[in-house]
């Protein structure tokens, strides 16, 4: 189930995979009238239903008065995640490592989408998957922003330092604070999650690591927060391109 009137819109306009809708008897106007108008372009049924029916099929996330009976999304394969950024010098793609929470990972779908990376890499075990959770959280944006789901994430970075992408990492204990490095470069930015941070396989594939400085005592940062933090520095970077490029991160 997609629940929420961003995800199911985006859902619609994106392609064929809602089957059926779900609308609140007594929802606002204005979303009945743009539910209707998009299941009439794509022939998907409409059911008016209580909101308690509603609540029941949401579990704990927010409907909005709209659910859509969809198929799955399907995941990007990681070569066609590479060929999106079509060999672009400054190829922006994310990677995660163990983020388990879908707000987390919809959060960060959308502040990628709103960055403009090319994509994002995720680990197929203990991690966070495409579920309505993250679907909501992404408000419509993991519609056409690719997910690459990888066995093995170590691997997967090989893989894209292969095509010439830098890793850079983020991890609390690094010498370098994160604006001191040069992500004027292919670059994945590799976030761990929040209890356990990068693991050592993965931390061993990154080109360099980076910190974010926190005030003492501070707990760790959210990762979708420690996400796009990294994101806006590298686009803040790759928008003076004027600065003098160093050759060490």
């Amino acid at each position: 189930m997609i629940a929420g009137r961003h995800a199911v819109v985006a859902a619609l306009r994106g392609g064929d995979r809602v089957r059926r809708l779900y609308v609140a008897r007594g929802a606002e106007p204005a979303l009945q009238q743009e539910i209707a108008a998009l299941a009439a372009e794509r022939a998907v049924p409409v059911s008016l239903v209580d909101r308690s029916w509603l609540d029941a099929r949401s579990g704990r996330v927010r409907h909005q008065g709209v659910l859509a009976e969809a198929a799955p999304l399907e995941y990007a394969d990681l070569g066609e995640l590479l060929a999106a950024t079509g060999g672009e010098q400054m190829a922006l793609i994310l990677a995660l490592d163990q983020v388990q929470d879908p707000q987390n990972l919809g959060a960060i779908i959308r502040t990628g989408a709103a960055a403009g990376a090319h994509g994002l890499v995720v680990p197929a075990r203990r991690s966070a998957g495409l579920t309505g959770g993250a679907l909501k959280a992404a408000a419509g944006t993991a519609e056409t922003f690719p997910v690459a789901r990888v066995t093995n994430l170590p691997r997967a970075l090989e893989q894209l330092k292969r095509a010439g992408i830098w890793a850079a990492g983020a991890d609390a204990s690094a010498p370098t604070p994160y604006w001191e490095a040069d992500f004027r470069r292919p670059l994945v930015l590799v976030i761990g999650g929040e209890d356990r941070g990068l693991g050592r396989l993965v931390r061993e594939k990154c080109d360099f690591l980076v910190r974010i400085p926190m005030h003492k005592g501070s707990p760790c940062l959210n990762a979708s927060v420690a996400a796009g933090i990294l994101l806006f520095e590298a686009v803040r970077q790759r928008s003076c391109a004027l600065l003098p490029r160093s050759d060490v991160p």
